[in-house]
């Protein structure tokens, strides 16, 4: 319930056309904000994020998120990316969707406005009639330890 009145919270403020006195942006935008992991299922249905503390946390979030096939009897063998330890990292639900590919793949820039951190991310066009497959995506990625938010919008972009 709190998860939604943040969103909706989000939307509201992404509304009001006021200038903001607390605006971060980096001009180095692709080395601040970094995919760590980003897959088409195991999300959940409502969009939403969490701030991952520790490499405890990355990995259940990873190994929770993905379907891996291995042997019986053997742990398969996972590539994961190290935890950053001078960075924020976040677990970022996209929510449900009927059919398409809402794989994130690449962060253009991002900023914050408001308490909002805005993740700018190319839209992506997935090709009209398709059978429908429910798919909840998510990722995780990186920003800047300094960077304060409540709250985390994805704004797409040609």
């Amino acid at each position: 319930m709190n998860k939604l009145i943040v969103w909706c919270f989000a939307i509201l403020m992404s509304c009001v056309n006021t200038p903001s006195q607390t605006s971060q942006k980096s001009q180095n935008m692709q080395t601040n904000a970094e995919i760590l992991v980003s897959e088409s299922q195991g999300g959940t249905g409502r969009p939403g994020f969490v701030i991952l503390k520790n490499e405890q946390e990355f990995l259940k979030a990873v190994k929770g998120g993905s379907f891996t096939i291995g042997e019986v009897g053997k742990e398969p063998a996972g590539n994961y990316p190290d935890f950053p330890e001078n960075k924020k990292v976040i677990l970022y639900n996209l929510g449900e969707f009927r059919s398409g590919d809402h794989k994130i793949t690449e962060i253009k820039s991002v900023s914050v406005k408001n308490n909002i951190l805005y993740v700018e991310v190319p839209q992506s066009l997935s090709g009209g009639m398709e059978i429908q497959v429910i798919s909840k995506p998510w990722m995780i990625f990186t920003v800047p330890s300094n960077y304060q938010f409540t709250a985390v919008e994805l704004k797409y972009s040609k």
